[in-house]
């Protein structure tokens, strides 16, 4: 099998529901892992692909690092097993060799040590490189202030992505006005002084108003007293 391509979206597919089935599957690496590539791994879980390109955790040694699909192929038949044979053949072979020593020492270094220790070693210097990709938090949440104007009132909210930090509450017209000059936008603050203006103007109308109806009133009584 090619190890030069990564895992396709259903490939990904078929790993999550032979997790879900209780199954790890064995996969290769890539050329995109690096120097572990060919070398073969065990996915024991999928996170979030949001959170992280790398959301496929492969077991490889002793080791639990995160890969992205990328980095990782699906794994022939018998992938991972052939390295262990060579170990149970030159058993069978030494007891008749005890005569020659030389066959006593010949036997441990194919098996079992030149080929296990560079696999420690391999699997030791991917989580150095790997460490400072996996970690990739999201931000905070965005903050939404909204000044608003409607049925005489001047009101200020704030939100927090879904979370609603302050309910509207009335404000002054003049600390609304203060609001929108920090914005500095010549339109907003030209809609908002003209907003402030009618009602400016519809104020003074009714106070004068009053003040006639209030003088009226007073004539009147004044009437009344001089009755007495």
């Amino acid at each position: 099998m090619d190890a030069g391509q990564g895992l396709s979206t259903s490939e990904v597919q078929s790993i999550r529901e032979a997790l879900a089935a209780g199954r790890k599957p064995r996969v290769v690496f890539t050329a995109a892992a690096g120097q572990i590539a060919g070398q073969v791994g065990q996915v024991i879980e999928l996170t979030d692909p949001e959170v992280s390109d790398e959301f496929v955790v492969v077991r490889f040694g002793r080791d639990e690092l995160p890969f992205s699909p990328a980095d990782l192929a699906v794994a022939p038949k018998g992938a991972g097993r052939r390295v262990m044979e060579p170990k149970p053949e030159p058993e069978p072979e030494t007891p008749p060799a005890v005569a020659a020593p030389e066959f006593v020492l010949d036997t441990p270094r194919v098996p079992a040590q030149r080929q296990e220790e560079p696999k420690v070693e391999q699997t030791e210097k991917p989580p150095a490189r790997r460490a400072v990709k996996a970690v990739k938090p999201k931000g905070p949440a965005g903050l939404t202030v909204t000044l608003a104007y409607a049925d005489g009132e001047w009101t200020v909210a704030a939100q927090q992505g879904s979370k609603a930090l302050a309910k509207p509450y009335v404000v002054k017209p003049a600390e609304a006005l203060k609001m929108v000059a920090l914005v500095d936008v010549p339109g907003v603050q030209e809609a908002v002084e003209q907003i402030l203006g009618t009602e400016r103007a519809e104020a003074e109308q009714q106070a004068e108003k009053l003040r006639a109806e209030l003088a009226e009133i007073e004539a009147r009584l004044a009437e009344l007293r001089e009755a007495r």
